[in-house]
């Protein structure tokens, strides 16, 4: 199904964090020792550059609209779950301290998170609504993204704390 202009924001940056995914598996697949800390530190980035702001935009915007879906409750609930989970190896990579099955587990596990709501979440959605709701949904999805967009144009970086941020 053709991606809903409202929800390509995400999907962009869906595919920045695929993109480290690939390269970061290949890496650690090529190598029987990969040097840890430079990855650790682009996992980071991303995190602060980008993902953080993504997450908050879901679980304020989309995970609840997607609630309101009997049939998506599950769906939402596990995604949020997976939320948690990956803001431990945010916080981790940050720390520095993950090793490379941990980082092997963090590429499954983002990965897997990633695809699930592009081809199950937003899918379902797109099939739900209806174009007045979609572009509500657009809508406040823009303003929660705005942060992002904000630390993109000016460089800035927040800092990643462990409570995982916004």
């Amino acid at each position: 199904m053709l991606r809903d202009p409202i929800l390509i924001p995400l999907s962009h940056q869906h595919q920045h964090a695929l993109a480290l995914c690939v390269r970061l598996d290949r890496a650690l697949r090529q190598a029987s020792t990969v040097d840890l800390d430079p990855w650790q530190l682009e996992v980071h980035q991303l995190y602060a550059d980008e993902v953080q702001f993504h997450f908050a935009a879901e679980e304020k915007v989309l995970f609840p609209a997607a609630r309101r879906f009997s049939e998506l409750v599950a769906l939402v609930k596990e995604l949020s779950g997976e939320h948690e989970r990956l803001r431990e190896y945010f916080v981790h990579a940050g720390q520095g301290t993950m090793d490379q099955a941990e980082l092997g587990t963090f590429v499954k596990l983002f990965s897997g998170h990633i695809r699930k709501e592009e081809r199950q979440l937003f899918e379902a959605i797109q099939k739900r609504m209806r174009p007045e709701e979609l572009k509500s949904l657009g809508n406040d999805l823009a303003r929660a993204l705005e942060d992002a967009v904000q630390v993109c144009r000016l460089g800035a970086r927040p800092p990643l704390t462990e409570g995982g941020g916004s």
